[in-house]
């Protein structure tokens, strides 16, 4: 007969496996710290042996790192899905950062549709409750916040669409443009103009999602950053002009 005996599972396994989800699920994020070890033992109910033991074996994989007196974090190797030599390739090719958006198009158009039919009630209250933030933070004109929660509305949208390889290589993706490789993201808030028809297609977005509608979502999306494209080509066009104006400049001032 094809039975063998059920044996019970070591509770430092049953740790790493919570982790393991927690992580895979997009809940413990990249540099988060997990609590005291006292704190998460408690937690989870297991002595603090049983969960050392699962730490260690969680840090050997890659998946926690030790800080010499800070504690234990997520690993941040969890964003880098590009190698060194890559990312340097992205950023000295201009026709990487018009690749990044139709990518990103593409896959947040996918992700918002399924967000609409697909996410919980809890996980569109999150998508919502960032754009309120974004709301608060446009009134008080700072270029460095509006960004930062530009990217954290995008990718609330991609935590609601339940698909945890995308969360992962999207959150590289943004880990990427954080950094600077594709473009600045701050140039796009500093105009007036230009930031208010930024928080008028986040609305959009907003309301397609909160209203369940999969076609709209994905709509508003692609709208957006067809937009963010248009805009990229511009300011690339007007510091080409400025470049040149610059040269005939310094040309003029050198004429007898």
């Amino acid at each position: 007969m094809p039975f063998q005996k059920i044996e019970a599972e070591k509770l430092s396994r049953s740790v790493v496996r919570q982790i393991e989800q927690l992580i895979l699920r997009g809940i413990l994020r990249p540099g988060e710290r997990l609590p005291s070890e006292r704190e998460l033992a408690e937690r989870l109910g297991v002595s603090r042996p049983s969960l050392r033991e699962a730490i260690a074996e969680l840090q050997e994989r890659g998946l926690l790192e030790a800080r010499a007196g800070a504690g234990i974090f997520v690993a941040q190797v969890l964003e880098a899905a590009f190698s060194d030599a890559l990312v340097t390739l992205f950023a000295s090719h201009d026709e990487a950062v018009f690749d990044y958006i139709d990518f990103r198009r593409d896959m947040e158009g996918l992700a918002a549709e399924r967000a609409a039919r697909l996410g919980s009630d809890t996980d569109l209250k999150v998508v919502d409750t960032i754009f309120r933030k974004m709301e608060a933070a446009h009134g008080k004109r700072n270029p460095a916040d509006e960004a930062a929660l530009d990217a954290e509305f995008h990718l609330s949208i991609i935590e609601a669409s339940h698909n945890v390889v995308m969360l992962h290589m999207m959150r590289s993706m943004f880990g990427l443009l954080r950094e600077g490789v594709f473009y600045n993201r701050q140039i796009m808030f500093k105009q007036r103009t230009t930031r208010d028809s930024l928080l008028d297609q986040h609305a959009a977005i907003n309301r397609a999602l909160q209203a369940r509608d999969p076609a709209a979502a994905r709509a508003a999306v692609e709208a957006h950053l067809n937009y963010v494209e248009r805009a990229l080509k511009d300011q690339q066009k007007a510091d080409q002009n400025e470049a040149i104006a610059r040269q005939r400049l310094e040309h003029e001032s050198r004429r007898r």
